[in-house]
């Protein structure tokens, strides 16, 4: 299940406190979210990890205009521009944020602590130099959100085929028990996104969530092993496009604010 990563967070809130849609303090607060904290390390002209309200101020002054999202895993460097060094970071975190603007990126470390039921996380980001190009296998919002479409059926008629349970009702009534869940969680992205962005990105969690439930063992008929690879190979491009859409999305405040620039 597409779930928002932390680097998403930081990506959405932290543009729209570029824009001047939402306050510092505001901002920071919705990225650290359930964290205990969050400190940024390795910020030019910072000696020790700062808070983030003082971070994004200290990268606006670096001429900083606006964040992407990465979401890379191995073999698919969605969202990166380099250098290896960065890449290598992120792939291993699975997430990153790369600065539009400035060559550098935040790449998340966590730590986790306290009892079962009461964990606490510490998020430190690392500020990095990367690579100034275009990022890696990112769509533009139509292009995911036909992707996204066309990514929905093949993989429904091929999970029909396997008689995978996640391909019918049970998904399906799944799906919006997920979608409600995350309506009563507050709103999608952050304030001056774009509306098809937000509805790229509900679709591509409903998409993750069908994923996640047809992954699972013990779904429909699909348990032999042979079975059980064939359903891997029918979710592994559905997953991928769905990763995609996410970055698409988050990444949607940048791209339209450069299209209006030229």
């Amino acid at each position: 299940m597409l779930s928002e990563p932390r680097s998403g967070r930081l990506t959405a809130w932290g543009n729209a406190l570029l824009a001047g849609f939402a306050a510092p303090d505001d901002a920071a607060m919705a990225v650290v979210g359930e964290d205990a904290v969050h400190r940024v390390a390795g910020l030019p002209g910072e000696p020790a990890p700062v808070g983030l309200t003082l971070a994004l101020g200290r990268l606006r002054a670096l001429g900083v205009a606006g964040l992407r999202l990465a979401l890379p895993a191995p073999g698919h460097p969605l969202g990166l521009s380099g250098p290896p060094e960065f890449n290598a970071r992120a792939v291993e975190a699975g997430e990153a944020v790369v600065c539009h603007g400035a060559a550098l990126g935040l790449v998340p470390e966590v730590w986790e602590a306290g009892p079962e039921g009461d964990v606490h996380a510490e998020v430190v980001w690392h500020c990095l130099p990367v690579r100034e190009a275009p990022p890696a296998d990112v769509p533009s919002l139509g292009e995911a959100e036909r992707e996204l479409a066309e990514a929905l059926r093949e993989a429904t008629e091929v999970l029909t085929r396997l008689d995978v349970a996640g391909s019918g009702p049970v998904a399906a009534a799944a799906v919006e028990a997920y979608r409600a869940r995350a309506e009563r969680g507050g709103e999608v992205l952050a304030p001056g996104y774009p509306p098809r962005a937000v509805r790229v990105l509900e679709l591509a969690r409903r998409v993750g969530a069908l994923v996640a439930l047809a992954s699972e063992n013990g779904h429909g008929g699909a348990v032999s092993a042979s079975a059980m690879a064939a359903r891997g190979e029918a979710l592994r491009p559905v997953e991928r496009t769905a990763r995609r859409a996410q970055v698409a999305a988050y990444n949607a405040f940048v791209e339209e604010r450069e299209r209006g620039a030229r």
